[in-house]
């Protein structure tokens, strides 16, 4: 497996589980409002998903340069 499969299955349960959140907190489920959400909640786990990488690449967790156990598969 590959060492990025778990950071990204977790960005995938973060933007749900933000999507979600943002949706009950805000009590309104009128189609724009949830369309809006989705796009915020896709664009703030994209961004979890790279401050966490650059985090466990920064504390060795995940190989630099994309190399490592599993890369070449």
């Amino acid at each position: 497996m590959r060492p990025t499969i778990p950071l990204k299955l977790s960005a995938i349960a973060f933007t749900l589980l933000w999507f979600g959140w943002m949706l009950w907190w805000s009590g309104e489920y009128d189609p724009g409002n949830v369309i809006i959400l989705a796009v915020c909640s896709a664009v703030v786990g994209y961004i979890w998903y790279r401050v966490m990488g650059w985090w466990f690449r920064r504390i060795s967790l995940l190989p630099h340069d994309g190399s490592g156990p599993g890369a070449n598969r």
